[in-house]
C-alpha cells in the first residue's frame, strides 16, 4: 500500500510538471480553506442569524461570493472532510461506515495513503502547504496530514469531545466552567504531542496564529493552508477577550472568536501581499449538534442538523472571497466541499491521475461569471447508506433519520418523499402525489451513481488493542 502511494504521488508531480510548464509561481493563486465544525447554516449574521455579529465573514461574502446551495459531503466529521480533501464521497474509500460514524482514539485507522488529496496534489504543483486544526482523518503517525501531503500540521487529531474524563458534569455545564481538563486531548505539532490536555480556551487563537505564521512564512510562494477549526463542536470555549461579549450568550461568543480569526488571516494576505493572489473558502463540515439547545447552533429555516440527511445536515453556510477575482454577488447555484479539489487542481495547473472516480466538479465558471455550476446531482449518505438524491431543484428521501441523537429512529419511504427545495428549502411539504416521473427520474439518477460504486472495506470500525 505505502510503496502504490509513493508510485502515486510520484506520478501526480510528473503530470503537473508536465502540464503546467508555462505556469509560473506568480500564475499559481493561493488557497485557504476554514472549515468550522458543527456550524449551522444559520449560525452567521450574512446568513440572517439576528444576534451573532460576524463583520469580517460578513465584509467577505458582500465583496466575494455567497453561496446558499453549498454541500458537503456526509452529515458527520470524518467522512465529511475525507470527501472535501479528496474529492470523492467516502463510500469510495471506506471512510464512513453504518457501525461506527466517525473516527475515535481508538480506532486503528484512518484516510488510505493512495487517496489523492488536495494537499498531494497542489505538492506536486510546487505548493506550500499547511493544516491547522482539528484533523480526524486517523490519529495514528501514518494516517496524520503529514502523510498526506501536508508539509505541517499544528492541531488536534480529533474531536475536542473525545477522551472525556469528567462524565457526572453535562458538557454544557462544562462549558460554562471553562473545564478544558474535562477532555484528555492531544496538540499535536506534526507527529508530535505537545500539550495534554490541550487547553482549548486558547485553540482558537492558537490555530488563528499558527495560519498567520505559515502565510508569512510562505511568502511569494504558492501555498494551501487547511485551517480547520476544533469549534463550535460541543464543547465550547473561547478566549478571554470573548468571554461574554456576544448577545448569544456561549454558543455566540465562540462564533465571533471565529469570524475574528477570519479577519486575521484576510488582515495577514493583505499585509503580505498576497490577498489577490489567495482563494479564501470558508464554510462547515455539517449542521448543527442540535440536540444541546443553545449550546448547539441553529440551521436557520432548513430542516434538523447534524447526522441528518435533511437539509440542515448538509447545506453549509458558504462564502468564497478573490479580491478583484470572482463575480461578486450571491450564488443559487449548487456547489459542494467535493468540488474545492477539481477547481484548486485546474486554478494551479496540477493534473489529477486517471485511476479512479472524481465526484467533484470544477467551479471555475461560477467562480469567473462565465458559466453555471457543472454540479447537478447530489447524494446525501447517512453512513455507508445512500439516503436522499438531490437532482435540479428535487430531492428524493429513501431513508430519513433525525438528528445526531443515540436512539434516533430509521424510516423508509416508499414511495420517497420528495420536496422542491426552490419552492421549499424547509422540506415541510412533501409532493410526492402526482410526480411519479420526477420520481422515476430521482430514482434513476441514485441507481447510475451506484452502479459506479466499488466496494471497500471501511476504515472506521477497526479498533485498537486495549493497553494493558
Amino acid at each position: 500500500m505505502i510503496l502504490r502511494s509513493l508510485f502515486t504521488y510520484a506520478a501526480i508531480a510528473l503530470f503537473a510538471a508536465l502540464d503546467s510548464v508555462n505556469a509560473t509561481a506568480a500564475d499559481q493563486p493561493n488557497f485557504v480553506v476554514i472549515f468550522c465544525d458543527d456550524l449551522g447554516y444559520g449560525d452567521l449574521s450574512t446568513f440572517g442569524h439576528p444576534t451573532i455579529k460576524t463583520p469580517h465573514i460578513d465584509k467577505m461574502a458582500a465583496e466575494g461570493q455567497k453561496w446558499t446551495n453549498f454541500y458537503v459531503a456526509a452529515c458527520v466529521c470524518t467522512p465529511s472532510r475525507a470527501g472535501l480533501l479528496t474529492g470523492r464521497y467516502p463510500i469510495r474509500n471506506g471512510m464512513c461506515s453504518d457501525k461506527r460514524r466517525v473516527l475515535f482514539p481508538d480506532s486503528a485507522r484512518g484516510l488510505p495513503t493512495s487517496e489523492i488529496t488536495i494537499a498531494k496534489a497542489l505538492k506536486g504543483a510546487g505548493y506550500e502547504t499547511a493544516a491547522v486544526g482539528k484533523w480526524h482523518l486517523g490519529h495514528l503517525p501514518e494516517f496524520l496530514p503529514t502523510s498526506h501531503g501536508f508539509d505541517s500540521y499544528f492541531g488536534i487529531p480529533y474531536s475536542n469531545d473525545m477522551n472525556r474524563i469528567e462524565r457526572k458534569v453535562s458538557q454544557q455545564q462544562l462549558a460554562e466552567d471553562e473545564n478544558f481538563k474535562a477532555y484528555d486531548v492531544p496538540l499535536l505539532r506534526d507527529t508530535e504531542e505537545v500539550e495534554r490536555p490541550a487547553d482549548q480556551r486558547t485553540i482558537t487563537k492558537r490555530y488563528t496564529e499558527e495560519a498567520v505564521q505559515k502565510i508569512e512564512e510562505f511568502g511569494d510562494k504558492p501555498f494551501f493552508i487547511y485551517l480547520a477549526h476544533s469549534l463550535p463542536h460541543i464543547p465550547l470555549f473561547r478566549g478571554p477577550d470573548f468571554k461574554d461579549t456576544s448577545t448569544a450568550g456561549i454558543y455566540g461568543d465562540v462564533i465571533e472568536e471565529i469570524d475574528w480569526s477570519v479577519g486575521q488571516v484576510r488582515e495577514a494576505l493583505e499585509k503580505n501581499g498576497v490577498a489577490e493572489n489567495t482563494l479564501v473558502v470558508f464554510t462547515s463540515d455539517n449542521g448543527p449538534w442540535l440536540s444541546f439547545n443553545t449550546h448547539g447552533g441553529s440551521a436557520g429555516l432548513l430542516r434538523e442538523g447534524k447526522g441528518s440527511t435533511w437539509e440542515g445536515g448538509m447545506r453549509e453556510p458558504t462564502v468564497m472571497y478573490w479580491p478583484g477575482k470572482l463575480k461578486t454577488g450571491i450564488v443559487h447555484d449548487m456547489g459542494a466541499t467535493l468540488d474545492l479539489l477539481p477547481t484548486f487542481a485546474k486554478l494551479a495547473g496540477a493534473t489529477l491521475p486517471d485511476d479512479r472516480v472524481y465526484d467533484g466538479h470544477d467551479l471555475s465558471p461560477v467562480l469567473f461569471g462565465t458559466g453555471k455550476s457543472p454540479r447537478e446531482n447530489l447524494f446525501y449518505y447517512h453512513g455507508a447508506t445512500l439516503f436522499a438524491v438531490r437532482k435540479g431543484q428535487h430531492k428524493a428521501h429513501f431513508k430519513t433519520k433525525i438528528s445526531y441523537v443515540r436512539g434516533a429512529k430509521l424510516e423508509e419511504h416508499d414511495p420517497p418523499l420528495l420536496y422542491h427545495l426552490g419552492h421549499d428549502p424547509r422540506e415541510k411539504f412533501d409532493i410526492a402525489e402526482g410526480n411519479d416521473a420526477v420520481i422515476a427520474d430521482l430514482k434513476k439518477a441514485a441507481e447510475a451513481h451506484k452502479a459506479t460504486i466499488k466496494p471497500v472495506e471501511t476504515q472506521l470500525d477497526e479498533r485498537l488493542p486495549p493497553a494493558k
